[in-house]
């Protein structure tokens, strides 16, 4: 092993401290990302992967795709099981019985013992042992943020309203995680059964923060990607073919070749439109904003966000 490069000594400025030290930083960057990679591509690598695991029996399939996800691009893939406390969801039960909350409380553990039975059995079989297991026993999305805040990427799943008290989750979950923790996520269907994507991308791209945060979280897929697709549409209807969109050269600097879709005026039914474009170019994910804001404590989602969410049959790639 090549002994490390010695900081040299500081110049007593601010500005001449952080020359030296760029001196020292530049070299150092090239030796360890190789001379021929750019190093933007090291600003985008994925390095954690956090798995929300819930207590319905469908949650534990998912490690086969996060475990695929982190094994691509040489990740750790830890998966948390967060649920809603029975305790917490009857709150009255620690005032008017204290046999009662015992009873919730139990009830709690041996649930929690049966999804990290069923985890345990999943990854034996699958041979993956290399998978961290994490438990919380609170609200499920205080316990998840605090360990998203630490994540590279989150791999969740849409919760239905008809199946929320099988998931122990609130319906708003993943929402809620994406705007309140920054973080860029794959959004799963609920019954949701693949083991592999990315091979397809489509990109719904908006000239908004959201939109940005969303690609360029996605850049590792888009690379690994046989087809890259973008769909935008502009405010005033008009997209001059003549010369590349700034997305479209973004992109391009990454070395990433995508065909763009021009879809006129945004609309009620964008959400829809984009839906069905995903499903004539076939792609298997779809990366997108995620756009709301707080009333009154509760995320209020924008139209496209909120359709998407409720009707995508393929997996999202989000961020806020």
């Amino acid at each position: 092993m090549e002994p490390a490069a010695s900081l040299p000594t500081l110049p007593a400025t601010p500005f001449a401290r952080v020359q030296a030290l760029r001196e020292v930083a530049v070299p150092w960057s090239r030796q360890r990302c190789g001379p021929g990679v750019n190093r933007s591509v090291a600003m985008n690598e994925i390095r954690s992967v956090l798995l929300h695991q819930d207590a319905s029996e469908a949650s534990v399939r998912r490690v086969h795709l996060a475990h695929r996800i982190a094994a691509a691009h040489g990740a750790l893939l830890e998966v948390l099981y967060a649920v809603t406390p029975a305790l917490l969801q009857y709150p009255m039960a620690t005032s008017a019985d204290s046999q009662l909350a015992a009873m919730l409380a139990l009830s709690d553990a041996e649930t929690r013992e049966r999804a990290k039975a069923a985890f345990e059995r999943e990854v034996t079989a699958a041979g993956f042992n290399d998978v961290l297991w994490s438990e919380g026993n609170d609200d499920p999305v205080s316990v998840f943020k605090v360990h998203a805040f630490a994540s590279d990427l989150l791999v969740l799943a849409q919760i239905e309203p008809d199946n929320r008290l099988l998931s122990q989750v609130p319906v708003d979950f993943v929402p809620t995680v994406l705007i309140e923790t920054g973080k860029p996520a794959v959004v799963l269907p609920e019954d949701f059964k693949a083991e592999r994507i990315g091979s397809t991308v489509l990109i719904a791209w908006k000239p908004s923060a959201s939109s940005a945060r969303a690609v360029s979280a996605a850049l590792p897929f888009l690379r690994m990607a046989s087809r890259v697709h973008v769909a935008t549409w502009e405010d005033d209807g008009h997209l001059d073919r003549n010369n590349p969109l700034p997305i479209e050269r973004y992109l391009q600097r990454h070395g990433i070749t995508a065909t763009v879709h021009q879809g006129g005026r945004p609309t009620r039914d964008t959400g829809e439109l984009l839906l069905a474009l995903a499903a004539d170019v076939r792609a298997d994910l779809l990366v997108m904003g995620c756009y709301g804001h707080s009333r009154t404590r509760e995320w209020i989602l924008g139209g496209v966000t909120r359709s998407v969410l409720r009707l995508a049959k393929l997996p999202l790639l989000m961020a806020h």
